[in-house]
């Protein structure tokens, strides 16, 4: 006996997902107030981010469904000439496999699966079993349910140590952080458990690989261009603000599951220029951020991230383009040539992250934007000849060079 599918209105996805922008709760919090899976929110949101514009445009909607009302009376009008069930289902099958993944061929059953003549359309709906012959889809693979990653308590409590691990050993791959993590009482823990963890956190160790994979065909990869600035010791100096800035994406642990940091820093004066917390790491994060960034202050000549696939995203790429902005890549599986925002992770979390131990995001979000004010305004930096990075970037952005001793005094 055939299962039925679960189906949601617009009304309530919308309403999901405005709750899910407020970021005031995380993606498994809210996924486990409605009996979601995480991953159906995600793509929620991501559909409400792409089709925002369209409540702006209501005449591009009504041309858009009138297109496809006048393409399906066509189909109507050439369907009906057919002759017999054999005739329908054929046409039907060729009109829907076109190379669908299997989890797009899925989302194409009528789960129902009755024999029924719709009189509106006069379309014959096969049974479940005929449409799982046709779309080439095992009973089993129709109700395989997905595991959610990391959704116990025990899994955030291993993603949580995971965190510390990296953090403060930010060169330890997943052959020594299991050892670690053995010894700290996951016995149960193997390395391939660790490098999915790792993949689901974007953390990366701070090694060169062995490149074992291949770049993805349909986002471009950019040449990483701070090669030029690196002094005799292989260190990247850069002299000036805003001639180079970088990001990144952190994992952010709270009491109640987790978060996802994403920054923007200046290479030369250390200053964190704009910064988000959001409940899910997607590429409407990292353009917010962008954004932000270009708002408020001079634009970079370039713009350093790793290969991650929300900075190679069209929509992120478009953004620096349209600024004229250079675009300089990590190269795979080198975390240390992005090292200035990796270092910044690492202050952050010792100094804030750790000892707050936030319950939720909003209480998150109000101590880091307390932790980064007191960061740029007034943390002495060592390399910066213990001044502040609002102190360099303000005297550089004006001046182009400063006095650093002059300035020294100044604040003395």
């Amino acid at each position: 006996m055939s299962r039925k599918r679960t189906t949601y209105t617009a009304d309530f996805k919308a309403k999901v997902v405005l709750e899910l922008l407020e970021d005031g709760k995380t993606l498994n919090e809210i996924a486990s107030k409605y009996n979601l899976l995480p991953k159906n929110l995600q793509n929620w949101k991501r559909q409400f981010l792409e089709n925002a514009s369209l409540a702006f445009d209501k005449s591009a909607v009504v041309k858009e469904y009138k297109e496809q009302i006048k393409e399906l009376e066509k189909q109507k009008d050439a369907t009906s000439k057919k002759l017999g069930e054999i005739i329908v289902e054929r046409d039907w099958l060729e009109g829907k496999l076109v190379s669908l993944d299997l989890s797009t061929r899925k989302c194409m059953v009528d789960s129902e699966g009755k024999v029924q003549a719709k009189q509106s359309n006069k379309k014959i709906t096969p049974s479940l079993n005929r449409q799982l012959q046709l779309l080439h889809i095992s009973k089993t693979a129709y109700y395989y349910k997905a595991t959610i990653l990391f959704s116990s308590d025990e899994d955030i409590k291993l993603l949580n140590t995971i965190d510390i691990i990296h953090t403060k050993h930010p060169y330890y791959g997943t052959r020594r952080v299991e050892k670690l993590l053995k010894r700290l009482g996951f016995e149960k823990i193997g390395r391939k458990r660790i490098k999915t963890a790792f993949e689901f956190m974007g953390i990366k160790a701070m090694y060169p690989k062995v490149r074992t994979t291949k770049a993805n065909k349909e986002h471009k990869k950019y040449p990483y261009l701070l090669n030029e600035f690196k002094n005799d010791k292989g260190q990247v100096v850069i002299d000036t603000p805003n001639k180079v800035w970088s990001t990144d994406i952190t994992y952010i642990k709270l009491e109640k599951g987790f978060a996802y940091l994403s920054a923007i820093i200046d290479w030369h004066t250390k200053k964190i220029l704009s910064w988000k917390l959001s409940n899910t790491m997607d590429v409407s994060l990292t353009t917010s951020v962008l954004n932000e960034a270009l708002s408020k202050y001079p634009k970079p000549e370039i713009f350093n991230t790793d290969q991650g696939s929300q900075y190679t995203a069209k929509e992120h790429i478009d953004i620096l383009v349209q600024n004229d902005i250079s675009i300089s890549m990590d190269a795979k599986g080198r975390s240390i040539d992005n090292i200035v925002i990796e270092r910044f992770w690492r202050t952050l979390k010792y100094e804030n992250i750790y000892p707050s131990s936030y319950t939720n995001i909003k209480e998150a979000k109000e101590g880091i934007e307390e932790y980064i004010n007191i960061y740029n305004s007034e943390r002495l930096h060592s390399t910066l000849e213990y001044l502040t990075p609002d102190e360099v970037y303000y005297e550089g952005v004006n001046n182009r060079c400063y006095n650093a001793k002059k300035v020294l005094l100044k604040v003395a």
